[in-house]
């Protein structure tokens, strides 16, 4: 379990410089994202064809990015939704911004598998790659959880 826990929290892509309209491009890499996912979990399924993801993407970096899909052996179809004022909807992309965070709870942002390899079992270890405009590609694990589990978020801000 701890391994688990540490593949999540330790996902780390340090920026790259950056051609950013603003020309300051950051020699030192001050403008450039850094991205760090943590949290992240997917509630047990109750049917067998479509599942539901949760985390967070951190950005200690002084500029924006932008995750632009996610994908994962499990299911074909990975899509990115907002849900507000009780309304879901698809979304192409989600800003993650300069000193940051990009959160996907429960009755807010989340990740949606749909036509799902096989139903996720307790404690199963969900691969997902994250693809940002600028930082590429980061893998996260989402650990699968009971499905009422809520986690912590003491500390927590945006």
């Amino acid at each position: 379990m701890a391994a688990g826990l540490s593949l999540v929290s330790a996902v780390v892509l340090a920026g790259c410089g950056s051609d950013d309209a603003s020309g300051d491009g950051g020699a030192d890499g001050a403008s450039a994202p850094r991205l760090s996912v943590s949290g992240g979990f997917m509630p047990q399924p109750v049917t067998g064809s479509m599942a539901a993801g949760f985390l967070l993407v951190h950005n200690s970096g002084g500029g924006a990015d932008r995750l632009t899909s996610v994908t994962s052996r499990l299911s074909k179809d990975v899509t990115l939704h907002s849900t507000s004022g009780g309304t879901m909807r698809e979304r192409k992309s989600f800003a993650v911004p300069a000193h940051g965070t990009l959160d996907f709870e429960r009755g807010g942002n989340h990740l949606m598998f749909d036509g799902l390899s096989h139903k996720p079992e307790l404690g199963e270890k969900v691969t997902v790659t994250l693809h940002f405009a600028i930082s590429g590609t980061v893998e996260a694990v989402l650990p699968v959880k009971e499905t009422t589990y809520q986690p912590p978020r003491a500390g927590h801000h945006q």
